[in-house]
């Protein structure tokens, strides 16, 4: 028997939200609309304001970027979808939205990677920090860590785009990979295997990079007093906490994947499912934006200027000379 090929996929976990499927488009477009406010309101208060244009928050807004980027990959089709009738999603959109969502997830772990970096230079190194991280070797990095999860992703992804599908159901809100592997008409085990070694590629130098950072930071610290360790240790929670994030969206991901989740009630498979790509991109921005002084201070002036706040109210959280600082 000749094997048709699919246009179009089946996401047939939409059908469990049919009935209450207005709660959850309203519910995802909430959660995607304050997350571009989120995020772009950190990158344009560190862009405006001279003072904040140290590496960690370039490599902050980098950051935000990132989940702007993965966040519109995630809900704007979930959304779509949502309100079609039929459920369906094109080969080519399923496509796009697989090479979106895995560079993304790649990409999330090289800024946090490059951020480890930055913080144990800036702690371990602190007389040289500005001799290690001059505007060169910064751009530079950059552009390594942008380049590099489209450059090995988009190697991987070839062999998927070679491929022709037989099958026509995705038993999820999104697609992904190894979902359009096992849709394929022809088998397709060499690229499950290659999938293990792009895991390696993504996986291993980025955690061996933080680890190894953190491992240096707490020997340093070790020989401060407490007051200083305190200090240098503050200034990376952010890190630590977006690091954290990224290993239970990670977990949730591998477990979902692995385990026989039929038992656990669908909306906390859902939330589950799109973890990694809702609740990061809302944190991160908070973490960097109100979790830092300085950036806070700016944030709050911002807020202020464009009457999004009182003036009166802005008193009560930051000291009231701060108001008497010139514009950046």
């Amino acid at each position: 028997m000749k094997n048709t090929t699919t246009l179009t996929f089946t996401m047939t976990a939409f059908a469990t939200l049919e009935n209450h499927k207005h709660v959850f488009f309203t519910l995802f477009f909430f959660l995607y609309i304050v997350t571009i406010f989120l995020n772009l309101l950190l990158i344009s208060t560190i862009h405006q304001c001279k003072q904040l244009h140290q590496p960690m928050n370039i490599f902050a807004c980098m950051l935000c970027f990132n989940e702007i980027y993965g966040s519109s990959a995630l809900l704007l089709p979930v959304m779509s979808i949502l309100l079609s009738k039929t459920h369906a999603i094109s080969v080519n959109a399923c496509l796009a939205q697989v090479f979106f969502l895995h560079t993304f997830a790649a990409s999330e772990l090289c800024i946090l990677a490059l951020m480890s970096y930055d913080r144990y230079v800036a702690i371990c190194f602190p007389l040289h920090y500005h001799t290690i991280m001059t505007p060169s070797r910064i751009y530079k990095l950059i552009a390594v860590v942008g380049l590099y999860p489209f450059v090995v992703f988009s190697s991987y992804f070839s062999l998927t785009l070679r491929l022709s599908f037989c099958g026509k159901f995705i038993p999820k809100l999104y697609c992904v990979n190894m979902e359009l592997v096992k849709n394929a008409c022809s088998n397709a085990s060499l690229i499950s295997i290659v999938g293990l070694g792009l895991v390696v590629l993504f996986l291993f130098p980025q955690l061996i990079m933080i680890i190894f950072s953190y491992a240096q930071i707490i020997r340093v610290c070790k020989k401060l007093s407490k007051d200083s360790q305190v200090l240098a240790l503050k200034t990376c929670v952010p890190h630590l906490c977006s690091v954290l994030n990224y290993s239970i969206a990670s977990l949730f991901e591998i477990v979902q994947t692995r385990f026989d989740m039929s038992y656990v009630a669908i909306e906390a498979r859902i939330f589950l499912s799109m973890y990694f790509a809702i609740i990061p991109p809302v944190t991160n921005p908070l973490l960097y934006g109100l979790g830092t002084y300085l950036v806070r201070v700016q944030i709050i002036k911002l807020c202020v200027k464009y009457k999004l706040l009182s003036l009166k109210f802005a008193k009560r959280i930051i000291p009231t000379e701060t108001f008497t600082v010139s514009k950046q």
